[in-house]
């Protein structure tokens, strides 16, 4: 069976370094910190006081009272940028087959506020059950592409993919291989997130995930930097509108770049810990290049998972070693999430969007805040510190790992 080519017609981002695609790429390229002291509640008692917020994200800006009281922030943000993504394509909604357009969503935890505030109204009222009758629909993952597709009509797929971290990218697979096998002419996809609240910070810092750097907080996020302590928690989403290419041609659709291929492994290792020596992580790199039929030498730049903790970090770099070999030090590798945070369920797709954004712009986001060099991590490795470097990104890869071993990686070319 001859697979059928998918392209990105269409993007749209809400991110803590701009709430649209355009303002999103102005803070990658500049290398903006979006990590900052935490405004959601107070976080006295906490071990980490700061997170990657929204900033100057107003839900009347895009919903009316009674319709924002029904959505979690997580199922907010999946519609804004799903809304921009949308526009962005310049689909004519009114004249496609709706029946051939799905909606596959990644989200790691869903409604987590919903589901903190409704406990804790109860824990503090007298015993009986008083919930809000939205409790359960604003909570669910799965709400997300089942709002984005009652708004706008699609009948085609519709679901959300868990695989914590990698739920987005797992989303992007799916999408990318529905259209392939000719299920669909367009879907879609991404993934959004919004824990940062009580319960995430709380949980999160339980596990000593999280940086503690709060005498710094713009500087927390520190991928392959040697003082490097945990992540920082981010939120926001990522919406990509991927297309059958003829479909998309057909329509003299603008194309930002071709989805080549997609990769998954486990690691079959840890609840929350890489494999020391990334195996599951070569396997998922390798999978990817053969889905999409390429030789390692072909790839220019690598968006890690990076997520600025002492043993990912280096359990990822050392896979790109041993899958890339002696063209390692000839690829961009860099951690975008030094700038966003890391958005758990929605980092894969807005990680994605950032690698298709180098491939446009020709030119790969840094890896901010890196002042110490780590001697575990091989030097020859060009990981684009600090500085955005201008290339000709022709092929990108853009890699994502869960807590439970999940790894998604996903390739996207220059057309």
């Amino acid at each position: 069976m001859q697979l059928k080519r998918v392209v990105v017609t269409g993007m749209g981002a809400l991110t803590p370094i701009g709430n649209n695609l355009e303002a999103y790429w102005e803070g990658l390229k500049n290398g903006v910190s979006g990590s900052a002291p935490i405004t959601y509640f107070d976080t006295e008692k906490f071990k980490t006081k700061f997170a990657c917020e929204l900033k100057g994200y107003n839900p009347q800006d895009f919903f009316d009272r009674k319709e924002a009281r029904k959505l979690d922030r997580f199922a907010q943000y999946a519609l804004v940028s799903s809304d921009e993504a949308i526009q962005d394509s310049g689909l004519n909604l009114d004249e496609i087959d709706k029946f051939r357009v799905g909606v596959v969503w990644g989200a790691g935890i869903g409604g987590l506020e919903t589901f903190q505030n409704e406990v804790i109204g109860f824990a503090n009222g007298d015993g009986t059950p008083r919930f809000n009758p939205f409790f359960i629909p604003k909570m669910i993952a799965d709400i997300a592409p089942g709002n984005i597709s009652i708004k706008h009509g699609f009948m085609g797929p519709n679901y959300t993919t868990v695989s914590a971290c990698a739920s987005s990218a797992n989303a992007l697979i799916d999408a990318l291989n529905y259209i392939r096998l000719g299920h669909c002419d367009v879907i879609v996809t991404g993934g959004s997130e919004a824990a940062v609240t009580i319960a995430g910070m709380g949980g999160f810092n339980a596990m000593h995930a999280l940086s503690t750097r709060n005498e710094s907080p713009e500087t927390a996020s520190r991928p392959f930097d040697a003082t490097r302590d945990g992540f920082v928690l981010g939120e926001g989403a990522g919406a990509l509108i991927l297309e059958e290419y003829e479909h998309a041609k057909a329509r003299g659709a603008k194309i930002y770049a071709e989805v080549l291929g997609g990769g998954l492994s486990s690691d079959a290792h840890h609840m929350t810990a890489p494999h020391p020596e990334g195996i599951g992580v070569v396997r998922v790199m390798e999978n990817c290049l053969e889905n999409a039929g390429l030789k390692p030498e072909d790839v220019d730049a690598i968006n890690t998972h990076g997520t600025s903790t002492p043993l990912g970090d280096v359990a990822e770099l050392k896979a790109i070693s041993k899958v890339f070999g002696d063209h390692a030090s000839n690829i961009n590798i860099n951690s975008t999430k030094s700038m966003t945070g890391h958005l758990l369920g929605a980092a894969g797709a807005i990680e994605a969007i950032a690698s298709i954004l180098a491939i446009e712009h020709g030119m790969v986001p840094p890896t901010i805040n890196h002042s110490v060099v780590d001697e575990e991590i091989d030097a020859s490795l060009n990981l684009t510190l600090n500085k955005a470097q201008e290339r000709d990104v022709k092929i990108a890869m853009s890699n994502t790992f869960g807590f439970g071993g999940h790894n998604a990686c996903v390739l996207f070319k220059k057309i």
